[in-house]
């Protein structure tokens, strides 16, 4: 029987960061703890999109004794809208947002997956659907912009309480929660880091995936 502290084991970074940032997350690594439950997953690195939000919600779900293994990854090409998304003011040219089969193989071994967007309510959805199309894990979403589920459901991306026309389905995940307000570059409040912290309890109980 444990006493006094609980011990994790984590494997902090599948390589070195390397650049600008020092500490901070950098492209293309992933942080794994021994059983693969929740994957928090972050955008890369870069002026617009900093993966401070990420360190936060990984450790503050870690720290409120949250009794399953919690991941981090960080996107090799998170940047920059999918290809096929339609192209706005805000799309910098040359930068182009997708998974690579590694990265969805690490992101379907977890139970659960948050996902960490800005504050461009297309880009969030265009990036979602992206994830969602080859991962089939449920999901919450977590941004700056205001979002409702009726935003993800119109192009074609499952919800747990709007769902597109079935010809219309584009995913095989399923967003489930969605916590906005999340400044991306800034530490959440103490609510939101809740609000995050509820959405995935809730999600590893209903489900039943407990170990």
């Amino acid at each position: 029987m444990p006493i006094g502290r609980v011990t994790q084991i984590v494997d902090c970074r599948e390589s070195a960061g390397m650049g600008k940032g020092g500490a901070l997350a950098q492209r293309g690594t992933i942080s794994e703890c021994r059983y693969p439950d929740v994957i928090i997953v972050g955008m890369s690195p870069g002026r617009r999109h900093v993966t401070k939000p990420v360190c936060d919600i990984t450790s503050a779900l870690r720290a409120q004794g949250v009794e399953y293994s919690i991941s981090t990854m960080i996107l090799n090409a998170g940047s920059g809208i999918p290809p096929d998304a339609p192209k706005s003011a805000g799309h910098v040219l040359g930068a182009y947002f997708g998974l690579n089969e590694k990265e969805v193989s690490q992101i379907n071994r977890h139970k659960v997956a948050v996902l960490h967007h800005g504050n461009v309510r297309s880009h969030v959805v265009a990036k979602v659907r992206s994830i969602l199309r080859d991962c089939d894990i449920p999901a919450v979403v977590v941004c700056q912009a205001p979002i409702d589920y009726e935003d993800f459901a119109r192009e074609g991306i499952k919800t747990a309480y709007v769902m597109p026309p079935e010809h219309h389905i584009q995913t095989k995940g399923t967003v489930m929660e969605i916590v906005s307000g999340i400044t991306r570059g800034q530490t959440p409040s103490r609510e939101k880091i809740a609000d995050v912290i509820h959405a995935v309890m809730r999600l590893m109980k209903s489900s039943d995936l407990e170990r």
